[in-house]
């Protein structure tokens, strides 16, 4: 008897284009291919041919679906597992994804009829902080959870905490252990135990033994909503070390403006003072001279970003206190 043969490869390159508007962070999505009701991260095969490098394909590709112009782009994570696109016994070709993370401005937002921009608390209602903590977690995530954690409390899993050590840590009361930065880790969670939509579509025995789910945020296709959480963990970590905050500015801000583009990303209410003693120290703000009579109240000075900064320190970044 003949051994099967394994699928074929093929590398598939995936966008989580992030910008802000209206003090909400925005996530640019394609029309998927397979499910139009289905929201999907822009996205297409890696050509060796026509590709000289994964980014120029990335471009192609999100210029093709989006008409988008791509800003900073950095790559992500290369996904492989086989249960992201498979059905059991299939032998279609097995994609492996390589993420990448883009910053722009949102310039017209009807630039392509095939994509748009969405809030990403569409996806993630549970990231959601600056109104104190998000409903869904005790109205629906914790109920879930818990039975889940009944069946096995004291599982270990690859990172080495317990099922009960990962709930309080990523999820636990009154968000004492909240980590902005652990987006990811909190739906790798929820997938696991089988409460999202995508662990249903997979085959995971704990979402098939629930049966109805309790809806948290849209599912995407494949795997996009694992590589947008990925590049929201990404992203909200590197703003701390980084300036790359003003990847996602106009040219010109107010102070307010920045402070509440830097809330949109990390989900969470920072501490005025603290943020703009931060500014003031780090000399990185020039002021243009000109005003905003946008604020409804007093005029609030512009300032621009000194981009030879990144010359002087180019690791500095916005690590500013939270609210909690």
């Amino acid at each position: 008897m003949d051994k099967l043969r394994s699928p074929p490869v093929e590398i598939g390159l995936t966008a989580a284009i992030i910008s802000v508007r209206d003090d909400e962070p925005q996530i640019l999505t394609a029309r998927s291919q397979d499910n139009e009701t289905v929201a999907a991260l822009p996205s297409g095969p890696f050509d060796p041919i026509r590709h000289r490098t994964f980014e120029i394909g990335l471009r192609e590709w999100v210029s093709e679906q989006t008409g988008a112009p791509l800003g900073y782009v950095e790559q992500l994570y290369t996904f492989g597992d086989r249960g992201r696109h498979a059905r059991a016994g299939d032998r279609d070709p097995h994609v492996v994804s390589v993420g990448y993370l883009a910053l722009t401005r949102i310039v017209d937002d009807a630039s392509s009829q095939a994509a748009g921009w969405r809030n990403w608390h569409d996806f993630f209602p549970w990231e959601d902080w600056r109104d104190g903590r998000p409903e869904i977690i005790d109205n629906v995530i914790a109920p879930g959870l818990a039975s889940w954690l009944a069946e096995a409390p004291e599982a270990v899993s690859s990172s080495g905490l317990t099922r009960r050590q990962r709930v309080s840590l990523l999820f636990g009361a009154a968000g004492r252990n909240y980590n902005e930065e652990n987006a990811l880790e909190r739906y790798e969670l929820l997938y696991e135990a089988g409460l999202l939509a995508e662990a249903l579509r997979d085959g995971r025995e704990t979402a098939q033994r629930r049966g109805r789910l309790d809806a948290l945020g849209q599912p995407m296709r494949h795997d996009h909503r694992r590589i947008l959480a990925t590049a929201m963990s990404r992203l909200r970590a590197k703003l701390k070390y980084r300036p790359v905050i003003f990847e996602l500015m106009p040219p010109v801000f107010t102070l307010t403006e920045l402070q509440r583009t830097a809330e949109a990303i990390s989900g969470r209410h920072v501490h005025k003072q603290n943020f703009r003693r931060l500014l003031e120290s780090a000399d990185i703000l020039e002021p243009t001279g000109d005003v905003s009579h946008k604020t409804g109240g007093r005029p609030a000075a512009l300032f621009n970003f000194r981009r030879n900064v990144l010359l002087e320190r180019p690791t500095f970044g916005l690590r500013v206190g939270i609210k909690g």
